[in-house]
């Protein structure tokens, strides 16, 4: 008895040594959660204001969800794309409303909604006769980490190591017409501009929106697709289906995943007219895209969400947190602003500030640092004014200490 748990810290520790070593894992397991609350495996309470990195839409363990997924497994799990599946068709049908858009192709994971709208866009440009299509894309921007999508992403220090990277991509600074034009003036090979109407690991950095409508117009103009990265930023977070609505706008392709499902993998891509028909039978697939699970999971997330009013509480909710963190860190010496929109929230500061991850733990909240400088505020839809208050009892005293003179 005396040696039963030493051998389960070995026996942990064993499990633990054989997972490939790809992530800076902070020293907690979780063991179970409910709503935006989740307990470790001692039994020590958190407050989740990171949900999965804006994946757990409906939070943890959302009764009619877990439902709705306990009746699908009972039915059916995964039925390959050769057949036709019904949950499939009616998902698509259901973004295809929300967005105005008309067509979906269904994958697992914003990587791969992402290097479906770089195929696209490629495709587009061939049909066209040009021989290298070449996309627009941005400083600061993160697409994904497959060899494609770090290539088309503005992040150095990821794609160290992973040359040579995919050519085809040519970048600018966000939120700037100019240096647009500038970058593609008299190049025939552009066709297509691909953004995220808000930089989520680039540090919460938000496409102006009369940027979007000129980026809009301009794609226009050139006979370019217009491709919005909504991977983060969409599924009602920002107070909108999609943030680009902010701006009265559409994209002709847009990737979507994470919120989608609540936790379950399920990504998108979202075409509109202009790009719907370029795919055609055999140019593009994937195995576990368009499963009946992940598709229950789609559909059950957003009947929940429109029965629940979240998207106006995302509005709401997030007027109030980012109001309150204005409030109380404005006047602290190192606090330089509060970014994002609706639910999708940055602190900056004035200095690199990732130990605030540790700490925050150590605090019971789940956050996560981006960029260095940008503490990530991104909870569950789900989330009340309660939670809100209990957010910044816990986070600011941290970010005072953080920044105070030692």
């Amino acid at each position: 008895m005396s040696n039963s748990t030493p051998t389960k810290t070995a026996n942990a520790a064993t499990q633990q040594s054989a997972v490939m070593n790809t992530y800076s894992r902070l020293d907690v397991t979780f063991s179970h959660g409910k709503g935006l609350e989740m307990w470790d495996l001692n039994g020590k309470r958190y407050l989740d204001a990171l949900a999965g990195i804006a994946v757990n839409t409906l939070g943890h363990g959302h009764s009619r969800l877990v439902a709705a997924l306990q009746d699908q497994v009972a039915k059916m799990i995964h039925c390959c794309n050769y057949y036709h599946v019904q949950a499939q068709e009616q998902l698509a049908a259901k973004l295809v409303e929300l967005s105005g858009m008309t067509n979906v192709f269904f994958c697992s994971t914003g990587l791969e909604a992402n290097e479906a709208a770089i195929k696209l866009a490629r495709k587009f440009g061939h049909q066209k006769g040009i021989e290298r299509p070449e996309i627009v894309v941005y400083e600061k921007s993160f697409h994904g980490r497959s060899i494609a999508t770090l290539s088309a992403t503005g992040n150095d220090k990821i794609q160290v190591g992973f040359g040579p990277l995919v050519e085809g991509f040519i970048r600018v600074p966000i939120n700037s017409l100019a240096a647009l034009e500038k970058a593609t003036k008299g190049n025939p090979n552009v066709v297509a501009v691909f953004l995220e109407a808000i930089q989520g690991e680039g540090g919460i950095n938000v496409m102006e929106l009369e940027y979007l409508r000129q980026v809009r117009t301009l794609c226009d103009e050139r006979d370019w697709l217009f491709m919005i990265d909504e991977v983060q930023c969409g599924m009602g977070r920002t107070g909108k289906w999609f943030a680009h609505q902010w701006a009265g706008i559409k994209p002709d392709v847009m990737p979507l995943a994470k919120g989608l499902g609540s936790g379950v993998p399920v990504g998108a891509v979202v075409a509109g007219p202009k790009a719907a028909h370029i795919f055609e039978p055999g140019n593009h697939g994937t195995t576990f895209g368009g499963n009946p699970l992940a598709m229950r999971a789609g559909l059950e997330t957003i009947a929940i969400m429109e029965s629940d009013h979240l998207i106006e509480n995302a509005t709401q909710m997030g007027d109030y947190l980012q109001g309150r963190l204005h409030e109380e860190l404005h006047s602290v010496q190192g606090f330089v602003q509060i970014k994002g929109k609706g639910l999708m929230i940055g602190v900056e500061l004035d200095r690199p500030c990732s130990a605030l991850m540790g700490q925050a733990l150590e605090a019971g909240l789940l956050l996560s640092v981006t960029a260095e400088r940008i503490i990530r505020l991104v909870p569950a839809l789900i989330i009340e004014k309660s939670h809100c208050d209990e957010i910044i009892e816990r986070l600011v005293p941290l970010i005072k200490k953080f920044l105070t003179p030692a």
